[in-house]
């Protein structure tokens, strides 16, 4: 086949849980091109390495970082030198380094998915170090790329301002316009009385999601449960506030669900939660998939009032935005969504308009042919 109608995503993670690096492969597929994906999986339990088009490389991480992403380079770069491809995806920072040298012997175009502002990651807001690394890293390999891809105007102004480059582009993080084949009766599967509420987060379990905000608001309002739909590193510290704060039996973690059956379990919530922390300028300026994930299975969203976050719950109506700073604000919005039936149907039927515009489809064919016409 045609180089130039190969693509190579490289990616820190496992493909077959990530929304966009699905949505964007399907989208190349359907637009004729031959896709080879190159992912990483260290959190599932018991997975093995798969192999082929999508190849994805079982990681152990163990005791040293360092060994980690030795191994990580390791792999990456050996596969990248036996990928042949007319444009390669740098999917998050850590590949981006690889991603540039490798496409400059194969001269190729080198595509960077900034998902996040990530020197200023909430998880390195103590490392100076390691940020100031990244910064110098990034700074380097970014103007060697065609295009810098962003989630959000913010993102997209934040990056031009800070490295004096214009090649952005925004690709919001939109899931598919679809419906539930199979709504999953999270009552009945996790015994939740009929006449409680379900909250619902879906991501990775990290300090600074909100996470432990909501847990806590969960003493002061009665009939609720939590449902977490994802795994991470701060799963157990959770699991162990919980218990501290009584809240045990009413909050579920159901570990990772795949792309394509998450919208079964997300329908099956009453009202999605995304408490992003402004702890670091990259949260601050976040907009989530998990977002766009509730509206599309027509969950009435409690979100923070961080800007982009507010911008899409006020625009369209689906849901509150809140300031979390003070405790009882949560308290009092989830009194408000639990008790206010019409606030919930207005908000589920906002949703649904609100999906017809928000999602990949629609994303995608503003800028297709921009990135590969």
């Amino acid at each position: 086949m045609n180089n130039n109608l190969t693509v190579c995503i490289a990616f820190l993670g496992n493909p077959d849980y990530d929304s966009r690096v699905t949505n964007l492969s399907n989208s190349l597929h359907n637009d004729g091109y031959r896709v080879r994906i190159i992912g990483f999986d260290w959190q599932t339990s018991g997975f093995k390495s798969q192999f082929g088009e999508k190849s994805i490389f079982q990681l152990k991480k163990r005791g040293s970082s360092l060994f980690f992403y030795i191994k990580f380079a390791f792999i990456l770069l050996r596969e990248l030198l036996s990928t042949k491809a007319g444009i390669y995806f740098a999917e998050d920072i850590y590949t981006l380094p690889f991603v540039v040298l490798v496409s400059k012997l194969k001269r190729g175009k080198v595509y960077y998915e900034s998902r996040e502002l990530y020197a200023y990651l909430g998880g390195l807001r103590n490392q100076k170090k390691l940020q100031n690394a990244i910064k110098k890293i990034e700074k380097f390999f970014i103007r060697h790329v065609e295009w810098v891809i962003t989630t959000g105007k913010m993102d997209s102004e934040f990056l031009e301002n800070f490295y004096g480059i214009k090649n952005t582009i925004v690709l919001r993080n939109l899931p598919l316009l679809q419906s539930p084949d199979k709504i999953i009766d999270l009552r009945s599967e996790l015994g939740i009385p009929e006449d409680h509420k379900i909250l619902l987060y879906q991501g990775v379990i990290l300090d600074g999601r909100g996470i432990s905000l909501i847990i806590k608001s969960m003493s002061f309002v009665e009939k609720t449960h939590l449902v977490i739909l994802g795994q991470g590193e701060k799963e157990k510290s959770f699991k162990r506030l919980a218990a501290e704060l009584r809240v045990a039996d009413r909050i579920h973690f159901m570990g990772v669900v795949p792309q394509p059956k998450l919208i079964n379990y997300t329908t099956g919530a009453d009202i999605g939660v995304a408490l992003i922390e402004n702890i670091s300028i990259s949260y601050y300026y976040a907009l989530p998939n998990k977002l766009f994930e509730y509206i599309m299975a027509g969950l009435p969203v409690l979100c923070s009032d961080l800007p982009q976050m507010q911008e899409i719950v006020k625009s369209y109506n689906v849901g509150l935005s809140i300031n979390i700073d003070d405790d009882k604000n949560i308290v009092e919005a989830l009194v408000q969504m639990i008790s206010d039936e019409k606030l919930l149907n207005d908000c589920r039927v906002n949703c649904k308009l609100a999906s017809k515009e928000l999602n990949w489809v629609s994303e995608y064919s503003k800028v297709k042919n921009l990135l590969f016409g």
